[in-house]
């Protein structure tokens, strides 16, 4: 049992990389309902996956990454129906996904599971998936970070200096997605917004600098999943909510310190 914690550990502090980076961005360029629109658009990708008796990571992945290529467009060229066509999307995939369910023989529960998630399930295959994911988002921190940090504060500054600010902003999301592939089995589809987002919103309070709001990230992110983790092992609860619920207070007792 202590291997299967230690797992969900090394689990942890690869996701809160992936929070601390990608987290950030989401929260500074306000792009919460896509994310939400990528996660639970995902759900297509797990049902073809399973539908087609291949790797589910594999047709997880390609399938956000297309979902991400659509919702920048939206986006970029269609900013007075966003919100709208971003719902739709996050529908859309979500309808894909149990169309293919219901179409692959037998029950499958262990689709139903990438809803709510699971961190003491993770596998070591999924550890060095981890640490793909991140090894690439932290070299394209490193080499774009001032773009990125154009991107979040001021597009204007991009267009001035003559660099393509649609296709950086399409490539943060093709991270986010990313990042939502290696989360959906220790997350959840349902319940990764909330940990995206959680984080870098406490961490934004208490740090004045963007590279300061990443770290912090991590650390946030790193203590709540090993918090709930240990709970959840201690009283024999489902992880991800109890993971949840010690970051939501967490993000509470933050509102009570003053800008």
């Amino acid at each position: 049992m202590w291997d299967l914690i230690s797992t969900s550990v090394y689990a942890a502090f690869f996701l809160s990389i992936a929070i601390g980076i990608i987290g950030s961005l989401i929260v500074v360029n306000k792009a919460t309902s896509i994310t939400g629109s990528i996660a639970h658009g995902s759900f297509g990708g797990i049902g073809l996956g399973f539908y087609l008796g291949i790797p589910i990571m594999l047709t997880t992945s390609v399938f956000t990454v297309l979902l991400a290529i659509i919702l920048a467009i939206i986006t970029i060229y269609y900013k007075h129906r966003a919100d709208s066509l971003i719902g739709v999307i996050w529908a859309l995939g979500m309808s894909i996904g149990i169309i293919f369910l219901s179409l692959t023989p037998g029950y499958n529960a262990d689709a139903i599971s990438y809803l709510f998630g699971n961190i003491l399930l993770v596998e070591r295959n999924d550890i060095f998936l981890m640490a793909l994911v991140d090894f690439i988002l932290i070299i394209s921190i490193i080499i774009l970070y001032h773009r990125f940090l154009a991107m979040s504060y001021d597009m204007d500054f991009l267009k001035i200096r003559g660099i393509n600010a649609n296709l950086l902003y399409t490539y943060f999301l093709i991270l986010t997605s990313l990042t939502v592939v290696i989360s959906v089995k220790a997350i959840g589809i349902i319940l990764i917004l909330a940990l995206f987002t959680i984080p870098p919103l406490i961490a934004e309070k208490f740090t004045k600098h963007f590279y300061q709001m990443m770290i912090f990230s991590f650390f946030l992110a790193f203590a709540f999943m090993v918090s709930g983790i240990v709970i959840s092992y201690f009283y024999d609860l489902s992880p991800t909510p109890v993971i949840v619920i010690i970051a939501t207070i967490a993000l509470f007792l933050s509102l009570f310190k003053r800008q």
